[in-house]
């Protein structure tokens, strides 16, 4: 299987796996404009030449959106095979690329986000530690952090103190939606959610990051979505409207 690094030279005519459609969709059109400011700080997309969701797309974990310490490390923002690409050998070929180009970009190791159990948009944790990756550090209410060191004397990779602190500070009351555009489907569905919980007579008070500094300020390690509701996450997969429903009624609206 022949893989393709999606780069400035051929953005504009590569799809982006989790969003295959034309550049003038809202999602393609948000997630190659996030790419294109990223390339510069050493982010690699790298897909199967396939047409379909088989990528990992990985950066130096100085400039990862993420509340991490890890400096030296690379992190891996996604690793993402699915349909019928599943079960094909493609998450071990973009896993093992991935380690051979960040050994030899000498970086001390990889990081990932994960979770205790398989949660959606977090790395199967079953699968990272069959593939060697350690649990290193946690933050509330369930996010792990995973790490798989080239250097066993190498320094740890830690969450943030300042991710610790945040989750002990008071939080605004009602609803608050983080998010990023790393992810094309923040693009999407962020204005159909706080639109619908408008017209449900809800207020959404939404929250784009839009540079590393605010990711590293962000109260949850997964910064690309997150729903909080007076202080206690409820949610950090994006949600479709009838999960928002589902959510709304739970909190007896």
């Amino acid at each position: 299987m022949d893989l393709i690094r999606v780069n400035n030279e051929n953005i504009e005519v590569e799809h982006i796996c989790c969003a295959i459609s034309n550049n003038d969709d809202v999602q393609v059109k948000s997630k190659k404009s996030w790419l294109k400011e990223q390339f510069d700080n050493g982010l690699v997309f790298l897909k199967c030449d396939v047409r379909g969701k088989c990528f990992i797309e990985y950066l130096p974990a100085e400039y990862a959106w993420v509340p991490v310490d890890a400096d030296g490390y690379m992190f891996i923002n996604c690793l993402w095979v699915s349909g019928k690409y599943k079960g094909m050998g493609y998450s071990n070929l973009l896993l093992e690329e991935c380690i051979r180009d960040s050994k030899e970009k000498g970086k001390k190791g990889l990081v990932i986000l994960s979770s205790a159990k398989k949660m959606g948009f977090l790395s199967d944790p079953k699968f990272m530690k069959y593939k060697g990756f350690e649990s290193v550090d946690s933050a509330q209410p369930y996010f792990e952090l995973l790490y798989l060191p080239f250097d066993k004397a190498a320094e740890k990779p830690k969450f943030k103190e300042s991710l610790k602190e945040a989750n002990k500070k008071e939080m605004p009351s009602g609803f608050v939606m983080y998010y990023t555009n790393q992810c094309p489907f923040t693009a999407k569905y962020v204005p159909i959610l706080k639109e619908y919980a408008k017209n449900r007579g809800v207020d959404i008070e939404v929250v784009h990051i839009e540079s590393k500094e605010q990711a590293d300020k962000a109260p949850i390690p997964f910064t690309t979505f997150s729903l909080f509701y007076n202080g206690e996450l409820v949610s950090h997969e994006i949600l479709s409207e009838k999960k928002l429903e589902k959510i709304l009624e739970s909190k007896g609206y």
